[in-house]
């Protein structure tokens, strides 16, 4: 068993997890993490559960200020994480002109974005950038366009198709002329993904990708089965010797977080938050506090017990330098110290 768990199970598993769209993914999702934390944090202080203290944040003008910071971190998450991922892939690529095409990411991806807004006047109002495609909703679009920037451009240069300048050129301005090429067929491509879904489908490529696939993947991850499914699959990762929360919560994030943002949308429009008007159980709070709380495995019971109980000294001792960074759902130092993996 341990054999074919060493020689098949984990040879396969750190195959798929060292693969370039899963690397991209891990490590481009953690760009928007800073601006979750911090626009949560204002979002909390705009909506104090205290009534008193809510009403004296509203009267202050300090919840429009608080709103403000949200829109402008929480609300932006899809243009994060599209710059993240292309960057990533193109920085695991080893790309020197990575930060130049997470730019042409960025575009790309307002490119495919819808343009105009319908009031609820019924007028359209065009050449806008709507932050409902910025937040939760363009969240796998972004995903997508990222992998396919960071492929298309990577390519680019490593078939030498970029205009090179001559040495004794400042670097800045090279790398600008080396993105040219790259950049202007990406933009191409992009344009011509545009036009079809235009003239074809009637919409844009993140309205198709959102009804088509983020709506359906939201519904199957947001059910018993999905989060069973799920769970299991970070803990038997953990068993072989892989980061089954990294890999798991790289997969899921873009999913929690746009089930975070449709709910949020429904608190906006004053409607109560309930699953029979579209509200998401699955979030990242959820993965926290009841799947994930003290880390992977919910092993604070342990924890307390190796640290106040156990008779060996060494695990008394790892107790102690667990359960503090344990409360705060770390928990590698046990999952590796006792050991469970």
């Amino acid at each position: 068993m341990e054999k074919f768990i060493n020689e098949k199970v984990v040879v396969y598993i750190s195959k798929f997890t060292n693969t370039k769209v899963i690397k991209a993914l891990k490590d481009g999702m953690m760009f928007s993490l800073p601006f979750l934390m911090i626009g949560s944090l204002f979002l909390l202080i705009a909506n104090l559960p205290i009534k008193s203290l809510n009403t004296l944040v509203a009267e202050c003008g300090l919840a429009d200020i608080c709103s403000q910071v949200y829109s402008s971190t929480f609300s932006l998450m899809a243009l994060f994480t599209v710059v993240g991922i292309t960057y990533s892939y193109l920085k695991n690529d080893k790309i020197s002109t990575a930060v130049n095409g997470a730019l042409t990411g960025l575009a790309a991806f307002v490119l495919l974005t819808p343009s105009s807004k319908v009031l609820e006047n019924g007028e359209a109002v065009t050449g806008v950038i709507s932050k409902d495609w910025t937040a939760g909703q363009g969240m796998i679009c972004a995903i997508l366009i990222g992998f396919l920037v960071g492929y298309i451009y990577s390519l680019c240069i490593r078939k030498d198709i970029r205009v090179k300048m001559p040495e004794g050129v400042p670097p800045g301005v090279a790398d600008s002329f080396s993105s040219l090429l790259p950049t202007g067929i990406i933009t191409i491509v992009c344009a011509i993904i545009y036009a079809v879904c235009h003239f074809v489908f009637k919409t844009t490529f993140a309205e198709l990708i959102y009804s088509a696939i983020q709506i359906p993947l939201q519904g199957v991850t947001d059910s018993f089965a999905g989060v069973v499914i799920m769970t299991v699959m970070m803990s038997l990762l953990w068993w072989t010797g892989v980061h089954g929360g990294s890999i798991c919560g790289g997969i899921l994030s873009p999913i929690l977080q746009a089930n975070m943002a449709a709910n949020q949308k429904i608190l906006d429009s004053g409607v109560a938050l309930t699953v029979q008007n579209g509200g998401h159980i699955f979030t990242q709070q959820f993965w926290d506090n009841f799947l994930c709380m003290s880390g992977a495995g919910v092993v604070i019971g342990l924890v307390i017990y190796i640290t106040f109980f156990a008779k060996s000294e060494s695990l008394r001792s790892l107790g102690k330098l667990s359960i503090i960074p344990n409360i705060f759902n770390i928990n590698e130092p046990i999952i590796f110290g006792t050991p469970i993996v």
